[in-house]
């Protein structure tokens, strides 16, 4: 099977996240989701239909089909996985989220295995608000001595 796009993968995503939200997702939600035109919408979820990724009824809603499900859960995974990470290394939020969008598509799912099992064990370390603690004053000491 031809890999999807990240176009694809995020328009995947978007529509399992609203309909987390909603129950439902129609063309209008997705482009305010994405911050893109309701024709450009149209366009993408009409191909990703033609893939059988969703079901998409014309002045309806968009539902993922379960292959479409499976992988906008797998994108919605990663991108939990590197947000999470980023915000333990201090990102700011909106930067956070804007890097794993970024990163979700474009490494290695070895990589981005590892990532989640380093998550995991940290965070099940007995002592992982006393790293995290002096992981910040680490970081604040570093931010002063630079000025």
């Amino acid at each position: 099977m031809k890999v999807l796009s990240r176009k694809a993968e995020d328009y995947l995503e978007a529509i399992l996240n609203i309909t987390e939200r909603k129950g439902y997702a129609r063309i209008k939600d997705i482009a305010h989701e994405l911050g893109i035109t309701p024709p450009s919408v149209t366009e993408m979820v009409s191909k990703l239909d033609k893939k059988k990724l969703v079901l998409y009824e014309k002045y309806g809603g968009v539902r993922l089909t379960e292959k479409g499900r499976d992988i906008a859960s797998t994108v919605k995974r990663r991108h939990e996985t590197f947000n999470k990470f980023l915000k333990i290394i201090l990102v700011p939020t909106e930067i956070a989220e804007k890097d794993a969008c970024i990163l979700e598509h474009h490494l290695n799912s070895k990589t981005i295995k590892q990532f989640s099992q380093f998550l995991q064990f940290i965070e099940n370390e007995p002592s992982y608000s006393q790293f995290i603690h002096q992981f910040e004053k680490f970081c604040e000491r570093e931010a002063s001595s630079h000025y």
